[in-house]
């Protein structure tokens, strides 16, 4: 199974770093943002498969919504002239430093 993982991982790896894509300077808040709320989810939902507690609608539910809200706050943060964005990346960033230390914590206990 982890073999699969890592294999698909690789391919989607060079895919993407063989397809020239590039965002536009306006929307690169927004990618940041939705990136850090990708990562958040993910992580998250790594860190609930471990502790036996993964549930799928709130894994699903968990990245919509803080996708959205991360996505409103950098566009209000846009209307008021306030980089308010700044606010998600601090959350994020630490919610998935949070996720990676448990995870860390319990492969070290686990092997």
């Amino acid at each position: 199974m982890w073999l699969v993982v890592l294999f698909s991982l690789l391919i989607g790896l060079i895919i993407g770093l063989k397809m020239p894509f590039l965002i536009p300077f306006i929307y690169a808040k927004y990618m940041s943002i939705a990136v850090l709320a990708a990562l958040d989810s993910v992580f998250g939902g790594i860190r609930g498969y471990m502790e036996d507690g993964f549930d799928n609608i709130v894994f699903i539910s968990g990245f919509i919504v803080n996708t959205l809200l991360a996505a409103g706050l950098a566009y209000l943060g846009d209307r008021l002239g306030v980089e308010l964005y700044m606010a998600a990346v601090v959350v994020f960033g630490v919610r998935i430093f949070q996720n990676l230390g448990i995870i860390r914590r319990y492969l070290l206990k686990k092997y």
